[in-house]
């Protein structure tokens, strides 16, 4: 029986210049920093995969790193988002390529592919209306790709957002959802 690939992999499974040979070749496409086979679709579990591989397992990617996973964002960003859950206990020292931050979230706010964990649709919208530091055309269009392509009612989102006593950056949430309209 042949050997099959896994769907996405890192230096862990290979050693790096091999990876780059097989992408020379055309057997590997990149995801990120690691790489899938060619007869592979890239989905959004591969690129959970991407950003998770050698991560700790309660590491959530989150805003436009949980968009670029659910296709909102056509490639990856150069600086990954990550959060964890409120008491979650990571002892884990952020690379200079990632932000990790402690949020409170709902078990329902986070999509799981298989060990990976993402931030769902509905709350990357509503993260990114509320942290990004600047929400102009690139940040609306992510936002309305992820309405379009996850199927995210604004209502919801903006619903979302003010239900939520003491919430930082509520109001200036509700008028970057309302932009995106």
């Amino acid at each position: 029986m042949p050997h099959r690939l896994p769907p996405v992999l890192s230096s862990a499974d290979l050693p790096t210049p091999e990876l780059y040979a097989a992408r020379l070749d055309g057997d590997l496409f990149a995801i990120d920093a690691c790489f899938s086979p060619v007869d592979e679709i890239e989905q959004p579990r591969h690129r959970a995969a991407a950003l998770h591989a050698g991560q700790p397992d309660r590491l959530i990617a989150e805003q436009l790193s949980a968009a670029w996973v659910w296709g909102a964002l056509e490639v990856p960003p150069s600086h990954h988002q990550f959060c964890v859950a409120t008491g979650a206990r990571v002892s884990h020292s952020p690379a200079r390529w990632m932000t990790l931050r402690e949020v409170v979230i709902d078990a329902e706010e986070i999509v799981t592919f298989d060990d990976a964990l993402v931030t769902s649709p509905a709350r990357t919208v509503v993260d990114l209306a509320r942290f990004c530091a600047t929400f102009g055309a690139v940040e609306e269009r992510v936002v309305r790709r992820l309405v379009t392509g996850a199927g995210v009612l604004l209502d919801d989102a903006v619903e979302a957002v003010t239900r939520r006593r003491n919430l930082p950056n509520k109001r200036l949430a509700i008028e970057r959802l309302d932009r995106c309209r």
